[in-house]
């Protein structure tokens, strides 16, 4: 019998954790997710828009894109059928967008597979899977949940290992259900092994409005609303729940950017959230407001700030505030967290700097469609 290994509360809130890294912000961090749709709603279109997003460091609407090499295991097409599709997004395809039409299965050879890419190229950030049960043995455990837990769980092991975002596209079971993630077709199993779960829905087949549920362990939970174009067959976003909602999330690149400036006053600084809270906002508003327009929500919204949330923002914002000359850490004292931030010498922190596939090099960019 193995002892457990514990660590209690207090020690762990003093403890520095590199922060969620993700490759489309806040929405796709690493780790494995779920697309799922009905048959021929849009979910291939949509997720190689997200690959060539990805392979181009291009926004995937306003959202910021960590750009990667790509590996879009298309097993349901043909190299000719992929090629038209590549036509229809972009003229300038890149070589780093890399595709295949056959691989093993799940506990055949496919984990193998995808880690021999990963160590040729190493650069690679996403990895999409489409669709799920082309890579699914026939047959297994007689419990569905145990089974589909188990072959989640097999890729999650790898995007944690990797450091690398897996999206797997699936199929919705054809029951309806007032929860759109009661729908994914197979156990909660696949659900709960998953880090985000994408639902995309239309209100009937041949309507071009759908919404993209998006829900997850590291993201908010969200509505999109989107148009698909019929001319050049993009996702294009029209309202975002989250902004619509009448609090915007303060940003991590907001908090890096104010803080950033406050060091060009002062060298160090010290103190509680609260206290640091009063610097950033010198009108003594709980939080700090700021009304901002937001393009794809037409009512105004209102920036709210608290002591707790910049300290979360400034632990998750370390790296980040490092590579601007900041040195930024939390701790506790006299009950009370505590933030310190030192404007650092930039010299003393600089930022640490076979599947058989076919790369779209060669084939005439969509992300930048509104």
């Amino acid at each position: 019998m193995n002892k457990l290994h514990t660590i209690n509360a207090e020690d762990l809130q003093n403890r520095t954790y590199e922060p969620t890294h993700f490759l489309v912000d806040e929405l796709i961090p690493e780790g494995l997710h779920i697309l799922a749709g009905a048959p021929k709603i849009g979910k291939s279109w949509l997720a190689l828009w997200l690959c060539l997003c990805v392979a181009q460091g291009q926004p995937l609407w306003n959202f910021a894109v960590t750009q990667g090499e790509v590996l879009y295991l298309s097993l349901e097409d043909s190299f000719q059928r992929i090629q038209t599709r590549l036509f229809d997004l972009t003229e300038d395809a890149p070589p780093t967008l890399h595709f295949t039409i056959m691989a093993d299965t799940l506990k055949h050879g496919l984990e193998q597979q995808i880690e021999q890419f990963l160590n040729e190229h190493p650069s690679t950030k996403l990895v999409v899977i489409d669709t799920l049960q082309r890579v699914r043995s026939v047959g297994g455990d007689s419990n569905l949940y145990a089974n589909d837990y188990q072959d989640i769980g097999l890729l999650k092991q790898l995007t944690d290992k990797r450091h690398i975002a897996i999206l797997l596209i699936h199929h919705l079971r054809k029951l309806h259900d007032d929860d759109p993630m009661n729908m994914i077709s197979g156990s909660t199993g696949l659900s709960g092994a998953a880090d985000s779960t994408f639902v995309l829905q239309k209100s009937s087949r041949l309507a071009n409005i759908a919404s993209l549920h998006c829900t997850g362990r590291d993201i908010a939970d969200r509505t999109l609303k989107l148009e698909f174009g019929e001319e050049d067959h993009v996702w294009k976003l029209l309202e975002d729940s989250k902004t619509c909602s009448g609090a915007s999330k303060i940003s991590a690149l907001q908090i890096e950017n104010l803080l950033s400036e406050l060091l060009r006053k002062e060298s160090e600084i010290s103190a509680p959230a609260k206290a640091l809270l009063e610097k950033i906002d010198p009108a003594g508003i709980e939080g700090w407001n700021t009304s901002v327009h937001h393009r794809h929500c037409p009512q105004r919204s209102t920036l709210t700030a608290t002591p707790k949330k910049v300290t979360r923002l400034v632990r998750e914002s370390v790296a980040a505030l490092r590579e601007n000359g900041v040195l930024a850490e939390t701790y506790r004292s006299n009950g009370k967290r505590w933030i310190s931030l030192k404007r650092a010498d930039s010299a003393d922190f600089l930022p640490v700097k076979t599947i058989g596939t076919i790369d779209s090099a060669g084939v005439p960019n969509a992300c930048t469609a509104p």
